[in-house]
């Protein structure tokens, strides 16, 4: 199958790019810039120039394809608190699905777009079949997924990926590296209250193999949830941090939380458990890779 990957480059979509060659999928690559294209090209894949801003070239991607898997999204994580930014981007974000949707109506060609557990109820454990919560964390990207799941009633065959808050492995440059960071400058690894709220978590690899699979075989509709462990204690979390830097682990209050933790605050709070037993039952995605906390102790400290 040939298939056009958006955020081909990106911490998610190189990893997914690799899964789809090493199943025999010939993968065209979304490149913004020259540093992008000369790693796709040093790679074997072949390069589409162009951003999500540039709908034709993401229209003209996808009418060339087979298939589309959408992992881009343009902006770095440390700029949620950023209302403005996330607005904009969110907004382009829902443009590009609708573009790259648009180009496959009719054609029962599978699109495979990225969503998340974070446009969930907090507090509860997640399952696939529910709807997203327009007071969730990450409420501006709901139309995105609204908009992808549209086209499952115009003849795309369109799936919804949800990864969990922490998608961890080598190359991770999100939430687990920025924790680190924070306890180190601080010189404490904290957690809120009793440190009960749960973050659930998927191996990059794991995740990967499903949005393959989602590619091969999800039913138009489905809302996938990549999920490979369903909640974590954030103290746990907070703990192994704390040991592997030799300092010391402390509860501190909600008041003290954006303070410690600065943009990150809205994260460490959060208690976001979900399961993925019916994405399991209904692909035969089997997660295999180490967990959250065997990860972060083996692979998250070797430039201490």
């Amino acid at each position: 199958m040939r298939v056009f990957v958006t955020g081909a480059t990106g911490f998610i979509g190189s990893a997914v790019v690799r899964e789809l060659v090493g199943a025999g999928h010939q993968v065209v690559g979304l490149a913004r810039s020259d540093k992008s294209a000369e790693a796709l090209t040093a790679a074997g894949i072949e390069v589409k120039r162009g951003n999500l801003n540039d709908l034709d070239s993401l229209k003209a991607g996808a009418e060339a394809s087979d298939g589309v898997i959408h992992t881009a999204f343009n902006t770095a994580f440390n700029n949620f608190s950023e209302t403005t930014n996330f607005v904009d981007t969110a907004e382009a974000d829902r443009r590009a699905i609708e573009t790259l949707g648009e180009a496959l109506a009719g054609t029962n060609r599978p699109l495979i777009v990225t969503s998340g557990t974070a446009l969930l109820r907090p507090g509860r454990l997640a399952m696939e079949e529910d709807t997203t919560d327009s007071q969730s964390f990450a409420a501006l990207r709901i139309p995105s997924e609204e908009a992808a799941l549209s086209f499952a009633q115009r003849g795309v065959r369109v799936s919804v990926v949800r990864p969990p808050l922490s998608v961890h492995g080598k190359g991770d440059h999100g939430f687990i590296p920025a924790l680190i960071h924070i306890a180190k400058s601080k010189g404490v690894s904290a957690y809120l209250g009793k440190g009960s709220n749960r973050w659930s978590a998927v191996h990059l690899l794991d995740l990967s193999h499903l949005f393959r699979l989602a590619l091969e075989k999800a039913p138009a509709g489905a809302r996938l949830h990549g999920v490979g462990e369903e909640g974590i204690p954030f103290q746990d979390i907070a703990n192994v941090i704390g040991q592997h830097l030799e300092v010391p682990v402390t509860a501190i209050s909600p008041e003290e939380a954006d303070e410690h933790f600065g943009f990150l605050a809205a994260m460490a709070k959060m208690d976001n458990p979900a399961s993925s037993t019916r994405t399991q039952e209904q692909l035969g995605w089997s997660p295999m890779q180490p967990g959250l906390i065997t990860d972060i102790a083996r692979n998250y400290f070797t430039n201490e």
